[in-house]
Order: C-alpha cells, then structure tokens, then sequence
C-alpha cells in the first residue's frame, strides 16, 4: 500500500526546456516551426502521391508511404510540448500525460524501426530475386509487413512502459528535457532504478543495435550485388538505396546514443533529442524526394493534375 501511495505522490512534471532565455526561444520557435510544417507537407505529399499515382502502387512506395505516415505520427507526439515550452512559461505536464507520450513516442519509433526492416527486405528482394519481386511481395505479404511492424512497436512500448509503472514516484519531478521519455523519468522514481535501467537498456538499446546491424548487413549485401551483377538500371537501385541507408542511420545513430548507455544527464542528449524529434523527420521526405526520380516524376504529375482541376474550377 505504501507503494501505491509513493507511486501516485507525483501527480506533474516539470519540463526545464531547451532554454530559459526569451529571446532564444522566440528564434527556436521561428525555426522549429519552420522544420515541422515541412515535416507535415514533405510527409503528406508523399502519401498523397503514392496513394493517387497509379505508377507507384507497388510494393516498395507501399511501404515509403506507410514510412512516412509513421514519420508524420512520430514528430507529432513530442512537438506540441515543445511549442507549448517554448511559448509559455508554464512548462508542466500532467503524470498520465507524460505517460502516454512516452507509451506513443515509442510505440510509433518502434514501427517505423521494423518498417525500415520491412523496406530492406523489399529491396533485397528486388535485387536478389527481380523475376519473382512481385510475386513474392504481394500485397500480403506487405500488409503482413506493416501489421508486424506496427505489433512490434505496440510490444516495444509496453514493455518499456510497463517497467517504468512498477517504479514509485514520490519526490523530485523536474525533467532537464522539453518532452517526457524514459532516461530523465526513470531517475526521478524513489527507489534503486539500476536493475529498471538495465532491462529498459536492453529492451531499447539492445533492440536498436540488433536492428540496426541487420540493416547494415543487409544493404551492404545489397550493394555489393548492384555494384558487381547489375548493369541495367544500376544508377536508379544505387540512389534508392542510398537514400534509404541515410534515413536508417539518421534514426538510429541518435538512438543508439541516448538508449545504449546508462541513463545519465548529459547537455548533450537534448541536441541530440532535437535531432530525432525535428530534425530527422523533416530529413527524411526530402531525402525520399531529392533522390529518387520517379518520386519527382510523380510529384510533378500530382502536381500537373491539382492546377489543371483547379483551373476548371475557375473557369
């Protein structure tokens, strides 16, 4: 019972934020808005291309819009805390609330995770067996895909939050951060959190790591068979995945660095949570867009289609 009463004494947190400074704040917020509605445009035109061009209803643009559905998702569950710190000087959050963005944080970085997985098998795939590349990556097969994916990313949170639940909180409830996640919140609970720490290191760090290596292995065999066996369209399969090896390691190595060590307060992981947070989502559209030519091709389709409609409209 004492538990259960420590675990509920903490009823708000405290976010510091990313500044204290007036001035600073009102040139973050210029900037991180900036990012975000590209986030949202670059994100919303990728699913909307895919989803009205005929030319990409196949498995591997199947999969780049489920990507970028998850990328819109993902960025939209910390930035509403971080314009509202920026804005106000009231910078609190209610424990369940902070509980719930953790919980969707990581649900939706989980899935993303193992869709990027999804979208290396489809192009080894691709290159390993063409004959059979729709036959084998039916639409089944995708949507098995994306439905593992998206039950990983619901088990990898709720392990994560069911850990951190057991912990009491009953004392200190300021986060030197502008979002709730689990290394600043796990170090306010009153008790001993190395042996939490430790299972929540392996269930996020060890994952990630695991994960990550697999990608690695798998678009470097990639490569090497484009570079060594493939003649015809070798420039279109090198650019697809290049393209997909940045944005892998621009969600990782961030990652990696926050979830792989022992939860400590460094200055630096609140750059690097702005990276993964702002940055990275805003990246990753424009990566999708800028180096892949059928992509801009139907971009510019769309595009071509929504004047001519609204021209007719006019007239």
């Amino acid at each position: 019972m004492e538990k259960k009463n420590h675990t509920n004494a903490v009823t708000e947190f405290v976010l510091l934020g990313l500044t204290q400074s007036p001035e600073l704040q009102q040139f973050l917020f210029a900037a991180f808005f900036i990012f975000c509605v590209n986030t949202w445009l670059g994100n919303f035109i990728i699913i909307t291309t895919v989803i009205t061009d005929h030319w990409l209803h196949t498995p591997m643009y199947f999969l780049l819009a489920n990507l970028a559905f998850l990328d819109l998702s993902d960025s939209s569950v910390n930035t509403p805390q971080l314009f509202s710190g920026l804005l106000s000087q009231h910078k609190t959050i209610s424990f369940n609330e902070c509980i719930l963005q953790m919980f969707f944080f990581h649900f939706m970085a989980g899935a993303m995770g193992l869709c990027l997985v999804g979208m290396a098998i489809d192009r080894y795939v691709a290159i390993y067996k063409p004959l059979r590349y729709m036959t084998i990556m039916n639409q089944h097969v995708c949507m098995g895909i994306m439905v593992l994916a998206w039950l990983g990313g619901l088990a990898h949170s709720a392990v994560q939050i069911g850990l951190l639940l057991q912990l009491p909180f009953c004392g200190p409830n300021v986060l030197d951060n502008f979002y709730c996640d689990v290394p600043q919140v796990i170090k306010l609970a009153c008790t001993d959190t190395q042996l939490a720490e430790l299972q929540i290191i392996f269930n996020s760090g060890a994952v990630i790591i695991i994960i990550f290596i697999i990608l690695l292995v798998s678009y470097t065999t990639i490569l090497i068979k484009i570079r060594t066996h493939i003649t015809d369209g070798k420039q279109k399969a090198l650019s697809t995945c290049g393209a997909q090896i940045t944005v892998v390691c621009l969600q990782f190595i961030p990652s990696i660095f926050i979830y792989t060590q022992p939860f400590m307060n460094f200055t630096l992981n609140k750059v690097i949570s702005v990276i993964y947070t702002v940055i990275t989502p805003m990246l990753n559209p424009m990566i999708y867009t800028l180096r892949n030519a059928e992509m801009k091709k139907a971009i510019r389709r769309l595009m071509s289609r929504t004047l001519c409609s609204g021209k007719e409209i006019g007239t």
